[in-house]
């Protein structure tokens, strides 16, 4: 990282590429890699592994890495259009602001997306009130890149028994099973399902230079000091410099995108760390800052690429649900990563069900299972969280206690979107984003019968107590999907199956914002394996002249 600009701000690179997280930083390591120069504009600061601490307060209470909430940002949520969009204590779309975005934070747990999940729609009919429409691509046109994903960035794990087809196996075993794992064994030997092994973007042994975890714990919420995680800062940004094509310029927040009277686009504009305005001219725009922020990006930039009027549009969380349990004898979750077996037996929609939707239950210690988290958010919502008996019930449970958690399907609405508000802005006057959400009935249903699958499997891996709260409305979500979505026709997509904007030629969006449906619940191994797609694609056509 240079203190100082590598590339002339005033003349032109070949590409400009708006973030750093899981798509761009992968878009920034393939381009520049290939000879292209290139410059990452990303808002956050720039991190080594080792700055990454287990400081809960830091990191989780007052969001150092996620941007320090609506104090900043100005976010603001709403139900539905009828409702005034108000600020919370947290961000509604919540994501990192860090070079390599939310890939340092994330739980690192990796699912492919299976052939059903490309053509749904014409499997199962349209469904009311909602986008939903088959992907323009198929399953086996992406498998090579989940492979380059898994050998690239570095994925440990073990083909399940439903797993969709490979064309090679895994670079790294799996890491170790821990107690929530086995008791998931345990519960879902006894009811028939089965206990798969939950991949993981983090090493389990040396791969690629990199050291394997260290099972310390910290996985949600916190980077990795050791590099481990596989982000795209650990992964793909070091690779990216060592070119010597790419620069990378933190705390450099873009405001617009500056389109010329011919229809292209020429210049990308942002604060740098002062507050002061620039400009970096360049060749072709690859905008990868996620789903919430790329669409906030165009509609900021004269609603730039939205003819459809798609950009904002069909924003998708993924539904979530949950099941406590705690045990007689320790467990020790606090170890090691989040989980390691999840059952996918109810990934495929059922019309037998009622409702549209599928997904998987995982068996962890909970998002909460690091000490001052514990104290203030994990204990039964019944129990007061104070005096002494909260002491003793603190000190028996934190060894013993874990979780079931549900990752499922959302459906894609107008409903649901991003917007700029008429009346707030975040920290550098921009108008702050207005998240509008609120869920398809299918995906509640889905998500609570999930979660009673869960409570089964809790009850049958021998839990002593068990609790939870029903599924219900989200208020916020860290999987940000859908709002700049792929497809073939320009009047119900923004970008092309080659991630190109339909109404710009030089103009590339790549992140959760491309994808057309919401996947099972852990979209961001999709959302690399695009990046490599469509990395390969946007270098054949710049070598063609064709950008």
């Amino acid at each position: 990282m240079a203190d100082t600009p590598v590339f002339n701000t005033r003349e032109e690179v070949d590409f400009v590429v708006i973030g750093s997280g899981a798509a761009g930083g992968i878009l920034a390591k393939e381009l520049s890699t290939a000879g292209f120069s290139t410059v990452v504009l990303e808002q956050g600061k720039y991190r080594k592994a080792a700055e990454f601490t287990h400081d809960e307060i830091k990191n989780f209470l007052n969001g150092e890495l996620l941007g320090k909430g609506p104090r900043e940002s100005g976010m603001t949520f709403r139900a539905d259009e009828s409702q005034e969009a108000k600020a919370g204590q947290r961000d509604p779309a919540m994501y990192a602001r860090t070079v390599g975005g939310s890939s340092v934070v994330f739980s690192a747990h990796f699912w492919r997306m299976r052939p059903v999940d490309f053509n749904e729609r014409s499997l199962l009919g349209a469904i009311e009130g909602t986008n939903f429409v088959d992907w323009p691509i198929a399953y086996d046109e992406l498998e090579p890149y989940y492979s380059k994903v898994e050998w690239d960035m570095g994925v440990s794990g073990a083909p399940g028994h439903s797993d969709p087809p490979r064309s090679r196996p895994f670079p790294m075993p799996p890491l170790t099973i821990n107690s929530s794992g086995a008791i998931m064994a345990k519960g879902a030997k006894a009811l028939g399902l089965h206990a798969d092994v939950q991949a993981h973007a983090i090493l389990s042994q040396v791969h690629n230079g990199r050291a394997p975890c260290t099972n310390c714990g910290f996985c949600s919420f916190y980077g990795c000091e050791i590099g481990a995680k596989s982000s795209s800062l650990a992964a793909m940004i070091p690779l990216a410099e060592a070119s010597g094509h790419c620069e990378i310029r933190p705390e450099s927040t873009v405001f617009r995108i500056v389109k010329n009277a011919a229809g292209r686009v020429t210049e990308v504009l942002y604060y740098d760390k002062d507050g002061n305005e620039q400009g970096q001219k360049a060749r072709a725009v690859v905008l990868s800052a996620n789903g919430a922020e790329s669409p906030r990006l165009l509609l900021d930039s004269d609603n730039l690429a939205n003819s459809s009027g798609y950009v904002g549009r069909n924003l998708m969380f993924n539904s979530h649900a949950s099941v406590e349990g705690v045990f007689e004898h320790q467990l020790n979750e606090y170890k090691g990563v989040q989980a390691t077996r999840v059952v996918m037996d109810f990934y495929d929609s059922d019309p037998a069900r009622g409702f549209y939707g599928g997904g998987g239950i995982d068996a962890r210690g909970g998002l909460f299972l690091t000490p001052l988290m514990y104290a203030l958010a994990a204990s039964p919502p019944a129990e007061k969280n104070w005096g002494a008996a909260y002491k003793d019930l603190i000190a028996h449970s934190f060894s013993r206690q874990m979780g079931m958690f549900v990752s499922a399907t959302s459906l894609p609405m107008d409903r649901n979107n991003i917007t700029l508000s008429p009346n707030k802005t975040d920290k550098w006057g921009r108008p702050s984003i207005v998240v509008t959400y609120k869920d398809h009935p299918d995906d509640i249903a889905n998500a609570s019968f999930l979660q009673g699958r869960a409570q089964e499997l809790l009850d049958a891996g021998g839990a002593a107590r068990t609790w939870s709260t029903p599924a219900g409305p989200s208020d916020f979500g860290v999987h940000l999907l859908g709002t700049c979505r792929m497809g073939d026709d320009p009047s119900t997509s923004v970008i092309d199956r080659n991630h190109r904007a339909h109404d710009v030629p030089n103009l590339f969006i790549c992140d959760g914002s491309s994808l057309v449906t919401s996947t099972r619940g852990q979209p961001t191994m999709t959302i690399m394996a695009l990046a490599f797609r469509a990395a390969d694609r946007i270098k054949a056509a710049a070598s063609a002249g064709e950008i």
